[in-house]
């Protein structure tokens, strides 16, 4: 499936605003650029009139101006390839493709090949999803990764110890590319399969259920991660807005969950939550201090 490539040229005071107006209309990834923002959505779901309105709304506050091309998947990974740099995580985690050399200074060196998925580390949510993950003992745990993209976070889990990892995207390509990544870095206990949530065997249990996808997404699924947990198993979730936080929080207790911890970067949000076993300390202030809830 080929993707929609949106170029945006505004003022780079808008493109965080954008970038949340967008993502409510499907825009699964975005690219800060010297020029402004460049957004990615499946083409089946673009909607130029709704793209058109977005800008409309905010066209009296500043100058904004748009093209759209259709982003190939042969084009897709040569852009990548241009421009695909390590990044290092918590001083600990070093992600890297695998024309780059190794760096044995880090403890985990992870080989993400992206072709067409997103997810590498380089954006805010996913570094912060990592970030987590390191704040968490996965030996032996089950882990369960929602919409996997280049499987970045199973494969940080597999490396960690975890015994058994569960990943699955709705994307052909994307499940190919998590499967491909896994094999080059090692990691024979991570299956993944192309699908949804409701996929997954309803008598499965995971200790670790990782989501970083979309806040709508979030909502409607949340009480399925939960339903899919061990008794004190943690969700990670990210891919929203700080101010979205709130209506994700309110989701989760819902669902029985409670909050461990949060981080905030660039208005980027992600939190991490416990499923109650009776003895559960949870950080809710530190949350609320953080604005978080």
């Amino acid at each position: 499936m080929n993707y929609t490539e949106l170029r945006l040229t505004l003022s780079p005071d808008y493109a965080d605003i954008l970038t949340a107006e967008l993502a409510e209309l499907g825009f699964e990834s975005f690219v800060e650029t010297d020029e402004g923002l460049n957004a990615y959505i499946t083409e089946p779901d673009f909607d130029e009139e709704a793209v058109r309105e977005v800008v409309a709304k905010y066209a009296e506050q500043t100058a904004i101006a748009y093209e759209v091309t259709s982003l190939e998947k042969r084009n897709w990974n040569a852009e990548w390839e241009q421009s695909y740099q390590p990044i290092e995580v918590g001083q600990i985690v070093r992600v890297r493709a695998s024309f780059h050399e190794p760096n044995p200074a880090f403890q985990y060196d992870l080989v993400i090949n992206p072709k067409m998925s997103f997810g590498t580390g380089h954006h805010e949510t996913t570094a912060m999803m990592l970030e987590h993950q390191l704040g968490i003992d996965h030996a032996g745990k089950g882990v369960l990764d929602v919409g996997s993209g280049t499987g970045i976070l199973a494969i940080l889990a597999a490396r960690m110890g975890a015994a058994d990892v569960l990943a699955f995207d709705i994307e052909e390509w994307a499940v190919e590319n998590a499967q491909e990544n896994a094999e080059l870095n090692d990691c024979s206990q991570i299956r993944v399969f192309q699908g949804t949530i409701q996929d997954v065997d309803s008598k499965s249990r995971f200790d670790i259920v990782l989501a970083n996808i979309n806040r709508n997404v979030l909502l409607a699924e949340i009480p399925t991660y939960a339903s899919l947990m061990r008794e004190g198993g943690q969700l990670l979730v990210s891919g929203f807005y700080e101010h979205d936080a709130v209506d994700i929080e309110h989701k989760a207790k819902e669902a029985g969950l409670s909050p461990v911890r949060g981080m905030s970067v660039n208005h980027w949000c992600s939190l991490v939550y416990q499923k109650d076993d009776g003895s559960v300390a949870t950080n809710i202030a530190t949350m609320a201090a953080m604005g978080l809830v």
